[in-house]
């Protein structure tokens, strides 16, 4: 059962914008952390971005006054706005729900492909 559906991937020309979306299923939304990790070929996964469910923001260095991340909790769906984006964000997204600002343990989603490129 997906638990984690995210959205919202795409081709973009660096400096522009996408918005990921992941729903989740209520139970999980509630009682976690929701963030997004991504992936570049050749790289370790890392965190870009959480939100606790107190609101409680933690960014990566690399996105930060870029990336910015909201819940909405009637629609148990977390957003990731990108704004100003570089080649060097093309990566796999993937939608995290876990404990704590860096999510540990919980669901991934199945990941979407953010590709910069003019």
């Amino acid at each position: 059962q997906v638990q984690l559906v995210e959205s919202g991937g795409g081709l973009v020309q660096p400096g522009g914008s996408l918005r990921l979306s992941c729903a989740a299923s209520a139970s999980i939304f509630s009682t976690n952390s929701m963030g997004w990790y991504r992936q570049a070929p050749g790289k370790e996964r890392e965190l870009v971005a959480s939100l606790t469910t107190d609101l409680i923001t933690n960014y990566a260095d690399s996105v930060k006054g870029r990336f910015f991340i909201s819940r909405d909790n009637a629609k148990n769906t977390v957003y990731l706005q990108m704004n100003s984006l570089k080649p060097e964000d093309t990566a796999v997204y993937y939608c995290k729900a876990g404990r704590g600002p860096f999510l540990v343990g919980g669901d991934w989603g199945q990941g979407t492909q953010v590709t910069v490129s003019s």
